[in-house]
């Protein structure tokens, strides 16, 4: 097939957006700025759904669903969350359309159809979910509220790129309220923790867990913790943020409560989420020339089996044992694919398998059959070996577990080659311009050294990390004093 893919070395872009396509995990839509999901795509994407959903489940969560539009009142309610997204809102400001008298057969908006209140098209749901909290919540009894919702949401995008960045989005937002500070900082740390077990234990992504300087956080937040994943073109992804919201969303939404001592006071919140984003990352973080490498516990098809066969005889005798090894590996619990096509010959078949990132391919000839063996090869390595036939469904999950593993190790080392410690503003534009990656460098915790170094460099400070300990040193842009490092990096 033809599935030849620009080199990521060549171009990073080019390779990137090509695979999405020619990999059917999503196109351009008609709507510019937004994509469609295509479904081997999609299927990526419920994995990660049902992964997340049963994490969030177990630490105490329940799913709820809230509306798309936003009275633009209730945006405005919390002035910094709305001056933050401000620039990105989609308004609704007409209900109805009619038919143009002056141009048959076309529709213009109805005058008389103008709302009385413009609605914002979700980009995040904190107004319109802590607007219901003020009806829920009137006695510490009602507290806490746990829930999170599947939805989407709409930025409009000046520069979209398919799964990064995209006028409309599919995301999970959390949205918590508790009774006392330590509570929702618990809350915030813990879901945290959430996401970067979902990163490194399904999608094999090594992360840097920290908080987010005054100049990066969320808006209307009191802290913003990340997890930062590196790419392998050196450039960093945020996979995913935990908000902490004190009080803000409450006094906005005079959402307040009866505590134990019988006083008013205001409700703690927390925000977080992950987003379509982590689709690309995914691709980003471990795929080659050759196409996807996925990770088995999201991969869409865990195994595909390609018949080696010239008559429908033998093409028979094959199916009958590929009949058995599918069925045990089914009771398993994962998935296979028989590609007995006649339409298409064995080395294409390997092409595109190699191109969607089917962890394991089995391969089974006549003589195959004679022998009792099959040829399986790994996606992550390209290796080939060769296993007994009755053997071979019971030697697949470890193979997986193998690759799983090989995969996040891969990840790890190379985040580990691309993190630099530097201690000049000189060493630190040489690495970023030569090498990218992470930049371990002294600030001096000001708005304005690090609007100046973003400015100079365009890379930003990715996450002030939570393992980073104190340090006593300088600024490496302003000389000032500093008592720890941060990470810098360009970044998606």
């Amino acid at each position: 097939m033809a599935k030849e893919l620009t080199s990521r070395n060549e171009d990073y872009s080019a390779w990137y957006n090509e695979l999405v396509k020619k990999a059917d995990l999503a196109e351009h839509s008609d709507v510019k700025g937004c994509m469609v999901i295509k479904p081997y795509g999609y299927s990526i994407w419920e994995k990660m759904q049902q992964a997340l959903d049963k994490m969030f489940k177990d630490t105490g969560h329940s799913n709820a669903y809230f509306p798309l539009f936003v009275p633009k009142h209730l945006f405005e309610a919390e002035e910094q969350n709305a001056e933050g997204f401000a620039k990105e809102c989609a308004i609704v400001t007409h209900y109805r359309l009619k038919a143009d008298p002056q141009n048959k057969g076309k529709l213009i908006v109805d005058p008389d159809a103008q709302l009385d209140e413009e609605l914002v098209v979700r980009p995040t749901s904190e107004a319109i979910i802590w607007s219901t909290y003020k009806k829920w919540i009137q006695s510490y009894r009602d507290l806490p509220i746990l829930v999170n919702q599947w939805a989407n949401v709409v930025r409009w995008e000046m520069r979209t790129r398919l799964f990064l960045r995209t006028t409309e989005f599919l995301w999970q937002e959390g949205h918590t309220a508790h009774a006392t500070a330590n509570e929702a900082v618990k809350e915030t740390t813990q879901m945290l923790d959430v996401y970067a077990e979902f990163a490194e234990n399904f999608m094999a992504l090594p992360v840097v867990k920290g908080r987010k300087s005054e100049g990066e956080k969320f808006p209307g937040a009191i802290d913003t913790y990340c997890i930062e994943a590196m790419m392998q073109d050196g450039k960093a992804l945020q996979a995913g943020t935990s908000h902490f919201l004190g009080q803000n969303f409450a006094k906005a939404f005079n959402v307040q409560f009866t505590n134990r001592d019988g006083k008013l006071d205001y409700v703690w919140g927390t925000s977080w989420g992950v987003s379509t984003r982590l689709m690309g990352a995914l691709i980003m973080a471990h795929s080659d020339d050759d196409g996807l490498v996925l990770p088995p516990k999201l991969a869409p098809i865990h195994v595909v089996i390609v018949p080696i066969f010239k008559t429908e005889d033998e093409l028979n005798k094959i199916s009958d044992k590929v009949q058995e090894i599918s069925s045990e590996l089914r009771k398993q619990g994962y998935t296979v694919k028989f590609d007995n096509r006649d339409t298409h010959k064995p080395g294409f078949k390997f092409a595109e398998w190699e191109l969607k990132g089917v962890p394991v391919r089995l391969a089974i000839g006549p003589r195959d059959m004679e022998n009792g063996t099959v040829e399986v090869a790994r996606r992550d390595t390209k290796e080939k070996q060769v296993m007994k036939l009755d053997e071979v469904a019971a030697q697949i999950p470890k193979l997986l577990d193998d690759i799983q593993s090989n995969i996040y190790q891969r990840a790890l080392k190379f985040k580990g080659e691309v993190t630099t410690q530097v201690d000049t503003y000189a060493d630190f534009k040489k690495v970023l311009d030569e090498k990218g990656g992470f930049i371990s460098a002294h600030w001096d915790g000001t708005k304005e050294t690090e609007a100046a170094i973003k400015e100079e460099t365009k890379a930003t400070i990715r996450c002030i990390p939570l393992d980073a300990k104190e340090e006593a040193g300088v600024c490496m842009y302003s000389g000032k004093p500093s008592t720890r490092r941060v990470l810098f990096a360009r970044a998606y």
